[in-house]
């Protein structure tokens, strides 16, 4: 008897059991075909290291085709004052980047465009518990509208971003898993973008009560990145790691230089992000038993407990 009540509850809430388990999962999935979408000497002819490439490149190359505009955004939300070194580094990669149109985001045109853009997204937006998920949510509706590169406020260029430009989505990785979008390059009307505009209204929950895995669930990297493993050709949205002896190459968590970026690490989310995803990542039979409350006949159980093994 119980176990029928169990079924019928499960059946009900099969949409948000299904969700939960997609971001629950991610450790388990994430590493699925990685050679594919993972940018690499061996399958892209390109190094990420950036040693062979001039700091001041500023396009794909010569004879390659640039899929990402040349368009900078930053993203100023809230009544939070910025700090004193954003605008150093802000201007630091409007330096290194010439020629680019630049976009500068505010409460104002922000709200402006979000209603005229994206006018079904709008009443959600709005009613965002956290600052930190609409400037998330606003991340994807730029980058879908325009396309181009968007940085976070603390993250100040060391070169140029010109030879990422021959992909069509690049986004750093995250470690032990998934990507971060600190930083986040895509062509204008991204398939994989879309996907996650398109997503947003069913991440939307106050998952577990906590405000920082709320924001890492509805809108932050790690649901992007759960939207990532899930995709049917993953190859079209590239993840820019290390090579094999360095895989943190170009990790932002945290206080950090990388071959292209200072980031300045004064955001919290980003440390938290980091150390929740760890946990995840180091103890996969907890996030089983965890998951477990997220299975249903609608997902893909025949597989589940090969993988918890």
């Amino acid at each position: 008897m119980y176990s029928r009540s169990l079924l019928l509850v499960l059946y009900k809430f099969r949409g948000a059991v299904h969700t939960a388990w997609t971001l629950i999962s991610l450790p388990l999935y994430w590493p699925n075909g990685s050679s594919e979408f993972i940018i690499s000497q061996e399958s892209d002819g390109f190094d990420v290291t950036f040693a062979n490439y001039s700091s001041f490149q500023t396009t794909a190359g010569k004879g390659v085709i640039d899929n990402v505009p040349a368009i900078l955004h930053h993203i100023m939300l809230g009544s939070r004052a910025p700090e004193s070194t954003w605008n150093t580094a802000r201007q630091s990669c409007l330096d290194w980047h010439p020629g680019f149109d630049y976009h500068l985001w505010t409460d104002e045109n922000a709200a402006t465009f979000v209603a005229e853009k994206f006018p079904d997204l709008k009443a959600m937006w709005d009613a965002y518990r956290l600052p930190i998920q609409r400037v998330d949510a606003l991340r994807y509706m730029i980058l879908h509208e325009y396309g181009g590169i968007i940085l976070d406020m603390d993250l100040q260029c060391r070169r140029s971003l010109g030879p990422l430009r021959q992909f069509k989505f690049v986004a750093p990785a995250a470690h032990p898993t998934g990507f971060s979008v600190s930083f986040l390059m895509a062509s204008r009307a991204n398939e994989f973008v879309g996907n996650i505009l398109q997503n947003l209204k069913t991440y939307d929950r106050n998952w577990f009560y906590l405000p920082y895995v709320t924001v890492m669930f509805s809108t932050g990297g790690h649901f992007a990145s759960a939207l990532h493993a899930r995709l049917p050709n993953r190859a079209e949205s590239k993840i820019l790691s290390g090579p094999l002896s360095n895989p943190k190459l170009h990790s932002l968590n945290g206080q950090a230089v990388t071959p292209i970026f200072n980031h300045l690490g004064s955001s919290s989310w980003h440390s938290f992000d980091g150390w929740f995803l760890m946990l995840l990542g180091r103890h996969i039979k907890l996030a089983c038993i965890l998951g477990g409350i997220s299975v249903s006949v609608f997902t893909d159980i025949d597989n589940l407990w090969d993988r918890c093994r």
